[in-house]
């Protein structure tokens, strides 16, 4: 959000151009975030059952295999940056412009990685404020870096809609530089050790096994927004810069149901591991409330001040702030259904019920959202609002799934540390 506020600055086509960007990192990532969930379920659950030697090997053996996929990831992104762009078939500013900061994006990708994977273990001992501060820090950082790389100051040149992406690695570097001592030095229930970091390809074989349901559920999603955004940039770029503002808008307003998730993740999964399922299941049932009243309200705000939001990020462009305003007041009102569905997501996932989570993400996007956002654009009147209108019926097909599955109980009786062996 912090570049795309800068970038408004710097004129509508950096704004399309940086939308278009976020879903293709987004697909990439997905793939540390399926083995950030695998270390944070075993790590939870052996806290649970106060095993700290297995903990250690699980943290070690992930942010191996987390350094190795980022690495590789960042070479082939890199170097497929402007076909992945081309493909996308947006106009040639915009195309060179997200081309450029793509290919900066993919060379720092390994701190992007790396964070979210010491973060992950983090919380699975239950440590969520240290890394809080920490983001905190480098995204006011962030915030000042952002205007000196993108317009220039003093020795810095100006580099444009690159400078962007250039002043997030700085700051991601620092964050993942913080935390990797603080893993190193042990302090918080987890200490990375040497002799922990020689590859067990067994346990490696698990964490992976856990991880990849959640990494393709995450690259589902990932290639859904590609589809969407695909959808939308035949549009024209006003429509590509304001679904990207609300894009950002809501990667901020899911932030709550998110941190909801992770939290009821780690203590459900403590409390499997710990053999206390009445209170893994009381998690559950008061965080889902929670999160459905918190972004119901959120989306009724949002509903209402949704122009006035995205003008702070292109003051100057009337047309952008309307069409994005209109796209907001579609998506707004349905926010609670789709933070319950990532709360009760979360709760599967702590339990070690990685694939339900996967099953109901697909079935809600690619089953319903896609096609119904490809017929109601290209069939009916509706045009570009087609596209947005596929976003709430999805949400509340979602969330049903989700509260159908949870209320069967089968998530209750899973504890994943009885199928590894260390």
């Amino acid at each position: 959000m912090t570049d795309l506020f800068w970038i408004g600055r710097y004129g509508t086509e950096g704004v399309a151009a940086v939308s278009l960007c976020f879903p293709v990192t987004f697909l990439f990532i997905s793939a540390g975030i399926g083995l950030s969930i695998a270390g944070n379920i075993l790590i939870a659950q052996y806290r649970g059952a106060k095993n700290h030697s297995s903990m250690n090997k699980v943290a070690a053996q992930t942010v191996l295999m987390t350094m190795c996929v980022s690495a590789i990831i960042s070479v082939l992104g890199y170097f497929a940056s402007g076909l992945i762009i081309e493909f996308m078939g947006v106009e040639p500013l915009v195309t060179q412009y997200a081309t450029e900061y793509l290919k900066v994006s993919f060379a720092g990708m390994i701190f992007v990685f790396g964070f979210m994977s010491f973060q992950g273990l983090l919380r699975g001992v239950g440590e969520v404020k240290v890394p809080a501060f920490i983001i905190l820090g480098t995204v006011l950082l962030n915030l000042i870096v952002d205007p000196i790389f993108i317009m220039g100051y003093g020795i810095i040149p100006s580099m444009g809609v690159a400078g962007a992406a250039y002043a997030t690695i700085i700051t991601q570097s620092i964050a993942f530089s913080i935390v990797l001592a603080l893993l190193v030095k042990g302090q918080y229930g987890i200490k990375l050790k040497l002799k922990n970091l020689k590859p067990n390809f067994k346990l490696m074989k698990r964490i992976f096994a856990i991880g990849l349901p959640s990494s393709i559920e995450m690259s589902a999603k990932s290639l859904g927004m590609l589809a969407m955004t695909y959808l939308i940039a035949s549009f024209g770029t006003v429509a590509v810069a304001a679904y990207g503002i609300v894009g950002q808008m809501f990667s901020l307003i899911i932030l709550p149901a998110m941190g909801i998730s992770m939290a009821a993740s780690t203590i459900v999964g403590q409390n499997i591991g710990a053999g206390k399922v009445p209170r893994a299941e009381s998690t559950a049932n008061k965080s889902t409330l929670i999160g459905f009243v918190l972004l119901t309200a959120v989306g009724a705000v949002l509903f209402v001040f949704g122009g006035a939001v995205a003008r702070i990020f292109v003051p100057d462009d009337p047309a952008v702030i309307a069409q994005a305003a209109s796209f907001m007041k579609i998506i707004a009102l349905a926010f609670g259904f789709l933070g319950s569905q990532q709360i009760l997501s979360g709760v599967f996932q702590g339990a070690g019920e990685t694939k339900v989570a996967m099953t109901i993400s697909l079935i809600a996007l690619w089953l319903v959202q896609i096609p119904f956002a490809y017929f109601a654009s290209r069939y009916t009147a509706l045009g570009a609002d087609g596209v947005l209108l596929a976003f709430p019926i999805s949400y509340v097909l979602g969330m049903g799934i989700a509260l159908f599955w949870f209320l069967r109980g089968n998530w209750k009786h899973r504890r994943i540390t009885h199928e590894v062996e260390l």
